[in-house]
């Protein structure tokens, strides 16, 4: 029953699957770092890193995340190869993997949407709290670590939460640049059995059963974060 389920392509959507988890994890790690740096970069003092950090998230906001992927892919080979064929001659060439084109534009979509996520729960915090810390003599740094880090986690998770959703399922996305994830597995299959609706219907499944298993994963961490916290 489960060959014909399959129809034989179940190793495949399996590491399709594992791809696409790959992609989103290390995704989310690179974008949470961006995120992070572009929300001090528009609370800062600095006009110019305000500036920076709104062109930034304007920009990535404005764009549909395939367009960005398609201008990581080509941008990154055109730029790099231009490099390498300065350095090493006319020529030397580049062609950048579509694995880290993938990773590298689904960083900077999360990036760019977790900046303003994180803004708002720097804003959030209770100045109070910052008060009482500065009156124990904490160190800019060790305030930062150890009082407005945890803080704004706690204000930031549930938002956090859909736009990781979003991004597991914006993986499908790097199908485009020849990335074998689940979305480009299930095309192949589909190429190959003539059966479209059914693995594209166990495509949908696979990506429904994921974003179950990380809400669920999402709730645990929000109820963690929020230890000790009185309901009103």
């Amino acid at each position: 029953m489960t060959a014909d389920l399959f129809q034989g392509w179940g190793t495949q959507l399996f590491w399709g699957t594992m791809v696409t988890l790959k992609v989103a994890f290390l995704a989310l790690a690179a974008g949470l770092v961006i995120g992070l740096l572009v929300a001090l970069a528009k609370l800062s003092s600095s006009r110019f890193l305000r500036a920076a950090g709104d062109l930034y998230t304007t920009c990535i906001r404005g764009t549909p995340e395939l367009l960005i992927i398609l201008l990581v892919y080509f941008g990154s080979t055109v730029a790099l190869s231009a490099a390498l064929r300065w350095i090493g001659g006319p020529n030397t060439s580049f062609e950048m993997p579509a694995l880290g084109a993938g990773v590298l534009a689904l960083s900077l979509v999360f990036g760019g949407y977790a900046a303003e996520i994180f803004r708002g729960a720097f804003l959030a915090i209770p100045p109070g709290q910052i008060e009482a810390a500065k009156a124990f003599g904490m160190s800019p740094l060790t305030l930062f670590i150890h009082i407005r880090l945890p803080l704004m986690w706690r204000y930031a998770l549930p938002a956090l939460g859909n736009i990781w959703i979003s991004l597991i399922k914006n993986t499908s996305l790097i199908s485009v640049v020849g990335l074998e994830e689940l979305m480009r597995v299930s095309y192949i299959a589909t190429s190959v059995t003539r059966s479209p609706f059914h693995f594209y219907m166990l495509a949908a499944l696979i990506y429904l059963l994921l974003t179950i298993a990380n809400s669920l994963g999402i709730e645990w961490l929000e109820t963690r974060a929020n230890r000790g916290v009185r309901r009103v």
